[in-house]
């Protein structure tokens, strides 16, 4: 058997092995001591990522049922009330206040999965109310909102989850073994690619209210400014990622994955020293503020650490579904979400989302590969089974903070006039640069605060 085929073989005999020893096996809940005690469920915005989330969050585990679903428009939540009332055989509640689910006792955790503004303070009343949460990436919107998600997992003993499902992939942590063993020699490079299509875009006039919003509700913690379609759609849009008082633009959406995946895969190092980004609205010449193309470089001492997200080129695709649930890698060279790991002996390609990992030696050779499979079924398996045992999630709180403050990094920097910046590790505040320091801390409104003691 040669080197290639054996690594293959030994590689999917461990999967089982591996999935079990980090919580990682689809049929873990089932078998597990509690999986009777019954888990009640809140969502917490019903849109489209929200509502597949709950709904497979109750068919991939035993003796969950949800008894809210919550979202500040009317037209939402309708469905999934319908697709719930058909396989719990009741119809959850309605609200438009989150605070309803954080007060009844019967809830045990929650599903957040409103903008991103809104993240951290939800989270944070969250846990306060005593709930679990699972909340998508990213979790928070700067760095302090992300330390005190941390603080308040800690403090009132929360399990906290984030969104982040390449952490729950058996092939994620076979790559880091791998690295670990040097397969690859020594890691000096990681060049992570986020390359999606877009357009051009065009701001539009103020409106009244849209029946059936509450304004100011979806506007929480965020500034307060006048209802415009082109920061909140009734209908399934998403234009608030076009805004940075609701979203970390493209590079805290798919972005945030692929970082997340390359930080684990790489042994999850602390915060870089510093971070650099170039880019801007380059391809479309228009008013949008979140840029088409952005560039950031992170620098970690011993190596570095790229991203290149982009909104704009149409011949570069994420892995389809042949790919994330089958026996097949992706084309690397026109693969928009894949990481490239340089050692000083091999190379490795990663996919996210279940594209697996091959290496590479001089000539093209692969020398060792895994297949992958999306690991969305068995991220949200293992989240309901952390709230029954009390063993910390895949997706932690912790490093779903590290990862994140990459993205904070990055858009600061393009945000101040793309200049580098330096960040205290043990403070989390920029070194001499008081421009940057306003970004540390969001400037929330009235009622919409997370305290400075959690």
């Amino acid at each position: 058997m040669d080197k290639l085929t054996r690594r293959v073989f030994l590689s999917n005999s461990m999967k089982g092995i591996v999935g079990a020893s980090l919580g990682l096996s689809g049929l873990t809940v089932r078998s597990i001591q509690g999986a009777n005690d019954k888990v009640v469920l809140g969502l917490i915005g019903c849109g489209g990522r929200g509502t597949s989330v709950l709904l497979n969050m109750v068919k991939v585990n035993e003796n969950v049922e949800v008894k809210y679903v919550c979202d500040v428009n009317d037209r939402r939540g309708d469905d999934i009330r319908k697709s719930l009332t058909e396989v719990q055989g009741y119809s959850p509640k309605r609200t438009s206040d989150m605070r309803d689910i954080f007060d009844d006792p019967d809830v045990h955790a929650v599903q957040i999965s409103t903008p991103p503004h809104w993240h951290a303070l939800a989270t944070v009343w969250a846990c306060q109310a005593g709930k679990d949460v699972y909340v998508e990436k990213t979790p928070s919107k700067t760095i302090w909102e992300g330390r005190k998600i941390i603080e308040a997992a800690h403090k009132y003993n929360r399990i906290v989850q984030i969104g982040t499902q390449n952490r729950s992939a058996p092939y994620a942590y076979s790559a880091k073994e791998y690295i670990e063993n040097g397969g690859l020699g020594r890691v000096v490079h990681v060049k992570c690619y986020t390359m999606l299509g877009g357009g051009p875009w065009s701001p539009q006039p103020n409106t009244e209210v849209p029946e059936g919003l509450d304004w100011d509700k979806w506007l929480g913690p965020a500034p307060y400014h006048p209802y415009n379609p082109g920061r909140h759609n009734m209908g399934p849009g998403r234009g608030w990622m076009n805004h940075w008082d609701y979203s970390n633009g493209p590079l805290g959406d798919d972005g945030s994955h692929v970082l997340d995946l390359a930080r684990l895969v790489i042994g999850d190092p602390g915060h870089p020293i510093s971070a650099q980004t170039i880019g801007g609205r380059l391809a479309f010449d228009d008013e949008r503020q979140t840029p088409d193309i952005q560039v950031v470089n992170y620098d970690y001492g011993d190596f570095t650490l790229t991203i290149d997200v982009s909104n704009f080129p149409p011949y570069m695709k994420k892995s389809q579904g042949d790919v994330r649930y089958g026996d097949k890698f992706p084309y690397w060279p026109q693969n928009a979400t894949r990481i490239e790991i340089y050692g000083t002996e091999r190379m490795m390609y990663v996919g996210r989302h279940g594209g697996g990992w091959q290496v590479f030696e001089e000539d093209g050779k692969v020398v060792d590969q895994e297949y992958g499979y999306f690991p969305d079924d068995v991220h949200q398996n293992n989240f309901i089974e952390s709230v029954r045992n009390r063993k910390e999630p895949n997706g932690d709180v912790v490093n779903g903070h590290l990862s994140a403050t990459l993205v904070h990094l990055g858009n600061v920097s393009l945000r101040i006039g793309k200049r580098q910046l330096f960040l205290d590790p043990d403070t989390e505040k920029f070194i001499n640069d008081t421009e940057a320091d306003q970004y540390l801390k969001p400037k929330y409104r009235k009622n919409f605060r997370i305290p400075a003691e959690v």
